[in-house]
C-alpha cells in the first residue's frame, strides 16, 4: 500500500524544529522598542529548516513553534502573526526546490535569490498578514500595527539576510559537490 504524506523524517524535522523554535523564540528575542515586537534570531533557524526540509516543514515550524512560543511567553497566542510565521516557512520553503544544497552548491546568485524570496516572504506576512489580522481579529489600531509590521520585517530580513544565509552556506558546505568525485 503505497501511502502519501509526510516521511518520517519530516515529521521528525517538525518536532525537533518546533522545540528549537520554542527554545530560540523564548531566549534569543532582543527587544527593538516597538511593543511587542523583537529583534528574532529563530527566524534564520527557520529558513534553514524550510529550505533543507520543504514548504511542509517550514510552515508547520512556523507555525506550531510560533503559536507555543506566543502562549509560553504570552499567555496567549496572536494567530495572525502564527499564520504569518507560518506563511514565510512555507514561502522560504518552496523556493528552496530552487536551490541544489544538497550538493554542496550554494552561490552568490543563489545567496541573492534566496534573500530577494525571503524579503519578499517578510513583506507577505509581516506588513500585509499580520497587520491586517490584527485588525480584523483583534481590532488593534492600524498605526500600531502597521509599524510593528516594518519593524518585524526590517528586523528579521536582515536577521535572515547574515545568520540564515551564513546557516546556509554552512550547509552546503558539509555535502559533496556535485561531480567532485571521480573513479580512480
Amino acid at each position: 500500500m503505497n501511502q502519501k504524506g509526510l516521511s518520517v523524517k519530516s515529521v521528525v524535522a517538525i518536532g525537533i524544529g518546533t522545540a528549537i523554535y520554542v527554545i530560540l523564540a523564548r531566549f534569543t528575542s532582543i527587544p527593538t522598542g516597538i511593543p511587542n515586537t523583537n529583534i528574532e534570531i529563530v527566524y534564520p533557524f527557520l529558513a534553514l529548516l524550510a529550505t533543507i526540509y520543504g514548504p511542509i516543514v517550514g510552515f508547520s515550524v512556523g507555525f506550531i513553534g510560533h503559536a507555543l512560543s506566543d502562549f509560553l511567553m504570552y499567555g496567549q497566542t496572536w494567530w495572525s502573526w502564527v499564520l504569518a510565521t507560518a506563511i514565510l516557512g512555507l514561502i522560504i520553503g518552496l523556493y528552496s526546490r530552487k536551490l541544489d544544497l544538497e550538493h554542496g552548491v550554494f552561490t552568490g546568485k543563489q545567496m541573492f535569490f534566496f534573500n530577494l524570496i525571503q524579503l519578499i516572504a517578510n513583506l507577505i506576512s509581516y506588513v500585509v498578514i499580520a497587520p491586517i489580522g490584527d485588525i480584523l481579529i483583534y481590532s488593534e489600531p492600524a498605526n500600531k500595527v502597521f509599524l510593528q509590521g516594518v519593524t518585524a520585517t526590517a528586523t528579521d530580513f536582515i536577521a535572515i539576510l547574515i545568520l540564515g544565509t551564513i546557516l546556509l552556506k554552512a550547509y552546503a558546505a558539509t555535502k559533496v559537490k556535485k561531480g567532485s568525485l571521480h573513479k580512480d
